[in-house]
């Protein structure tokens, strides 16, 4: 009989289906040194969030098959050492959905209501109706920041509550998007419009203080911000000092950038209705997800496959080895996309001149998409789940071998060719040196390694462009560590693209983009 060690809380409907067919051994508590040395004796590891599985313990782990992860994020598993050693990770993305979704609309209920505000009072011996004064929902205005899995599920919530639901996704089309019953509108757009703004994000570096002050001062007074994704999403300064300055209405957050929520400005706030990070934690969410990690972990001790699987055992080390440059670099064409020109995403091609990778061009599309989706998409995207989230927000995608194929002279390239708003775009890379390259960006020919922090812009070719760039850098203190320029033709339209020792802050790249001839700029980090 199998041996499966859960190491951390999990519903008792989960326990007893693993019962069911192994051996079942629950310690809560172990520490990492008690791990390494029991993990020797289990076929199957079931945890949370707090369980550190690191390469240690993967390497102590000699039976070991299948690691479940009963929730969303992976990042207490070292992937990269189960991978190798062909353990399989499986997570439960979708069992607490519907949870996070109801929660949410709870949150907004509570707030135009203040619900909570009027039971303290209450309880403290207060009747006064008028300060509890609230407003209705019906007709008001929705905007969702976000629109995966659990957008979705909040948007099909609201509608039932007669709400006009609006959303800003950068890789959801309008055509998908009113599908749902929901209109797509530009980013400020929805800020600026909407009477309750939601957001459905993942904490990615890239999203860091997307609600900052600029943000919330497009919103209106009236209107009221509500997060329960990442802690990280909302500039939490900025927010109290619209908050009491009148500025906003009021905001729900049952996540935070620092946890737990200690001596925070926020907690003195009678705008502001707060939740522990429960916005998951439901009896029937709890069921559900350790429902799916336990079938899951069984399916693999049986030598099927699972659902929602993580990584990539089903490559022997070999293959994965001659594989993994082209993958990495079909991942970083698509983040480089993602951050220059990705709204409204409608298809995805990925060609290949690499008879190694050729052999999977199913990983190499997948890999493609995990670049484009993972910074946009609230639930992990990896190179197993990545083909659903694009079907599922309406992206087209196909891989193709061209042997005969050109990209400039170079060999083994890999080349994105994508749909965006209607407009064709295309990035070509290479693996030169054992590193990828950037070798083409639609049309424009250059090379350089795809990795670091990039500034990238496209600009009418003017003299002495490349000096002031580097003026209003060097002012700013930003170390520039090489430069690539492609062109068509003299005096025509170009792609500049610059390595950058730091990031560039807001109000630097607001410069960098008022400089003559400057179309357009952004800041790429691969």
């Amino acid at each position: 009989m199998y041996r499966i060690l859960v190491t951390e809380p999990l519903a008792e409907e989960g326990v007893q289906l693993l019962r069911r067919q192994a051996q079942v051994d629950v310690r809560l508590g172990l520490s990492a040194q008690e791990l390494v040395v029991v993990i020797g004796a289990y076929d199957g590891l079931v945890v949370r969030s707090s369980t550190q599985v690191t390469e240690e313990v993967i390497a102590a782990a000699a039976r070991l098959r299948v690691i479940g992860r009963a929730g969303t994020g992976v990042d207490n598993i070292d992937l990269p050492a189960a991978t190798r050693k062909g353990i399989v990770v499986v997570n439960a993305p979708y069992g607490n959905t519907v949870a996070v979704a109801e929660h949410t609309l709870a949150m907004l209920l509570a707030l135009v209501r203040r619900i909570p505000f009027a039971d303290a009072a209450l309880r403290q011996g207060h009747w006064d109706k008028g300060c509890y004064q609230g407003v209705q929902v019906r007709g008001k205005v929705l905007g969702l920041i976000g629109l995966g899995r659990v957008g979705t599920a909040v948007a099909r919530r609201a509608l039932g509550l007669e709400m006009k639901v609006i959303a800003y996704d950068p890789f959801v089309t309008p055509e998908r998007a009113a599908q749902l019953g929901v209109q797509w509108v530009p980013f400020d757009d929805l800020l600026r419009s909407a009477d309750f703004v939601s957001l459905h994000l993942p904490g990615h570096e890239q999203n860091r203080g997307l609600i900052g002050a600029r943000e919330l001062a497009l919103m209106k007074p009236t209107a009221y911000l509500i997060n329960c994704a990442r802690g990280n999403l909302v500039d939490e300064g900025a927010l109290c000092q619209a908050l009491e300055e009148g500025r906003l209405a009021g905001a729900a957050l049952d996540v935070f950038a620092q946890e737990p929520l200690l001596n925070s400005r926020l907690l003195r706030s009678d705008r502001v209705i707060l939740t522990p990070h429960v916005a998951g934690s439901t009896v029937e969410a709890q069921r559900d997800t350790a429902l799916e990690v336990a079938e899951q972990v069984l399916e693999v001790l049986a030598g099927r496959m699972p659902r929602y699987p993580v990584n990539a055992p089903a490559l022997a080390g070999e293959e994965l080895e001659r594989l993994q440059p082209y993958l990495d670099l079909a991942q970083r064409l698509g983040s480089f996309y993602a951050q220059w020109q990705a709204d409204h995403l409608q298809s995805l091609e990925v060609a290949c001149g690499s008879e190694v990778a050729r052999q999977r061009m199913d990983l190499l599309v997948s890999a493609a998409l995990v670049g484009l989706l993972a910074r946009s998409s609230e639930e992990a995207v990896n190179w197993v789940n990545a083909p659903l989230v694009a079907q599922e927000r309406g992206i087209a995608f196909a891989g193709q071998y061209e042997p005969l194929g050109s990209a400039g002279g170079w060999s083994d390239w890999v080349e994105l060719r994508l749909c965006s708003a209607g407009q064709r775009h295309t990035i070509t890379g290479a693996v030169l040196r054992g590193e990828p390259h950037i070798v083409q960006i639609d049309g424009y020919w250059l090379d350089f390694v795809a990795r670091g922090l990039l500034l990238v812009s496209e600009h009418i070719e003017q003299p002495g462009i490349l000096g002031r760039m580097g003026t209003v850098l060097g002012n700013a203190g930003i170390n520039i560590h090489f430069v690539q320029v492609g062109r068509r033709e003299r005096g025509g339209p170009g792609v500049l693209v610059l390595g950058l020792d730091d990031p560039l802050p807001p109000e630097v790249l607001e410069q960098v983009m008022a400089l003559p001839s400057i179309r357009s700029a952004w800041m790429v980090r691969l």
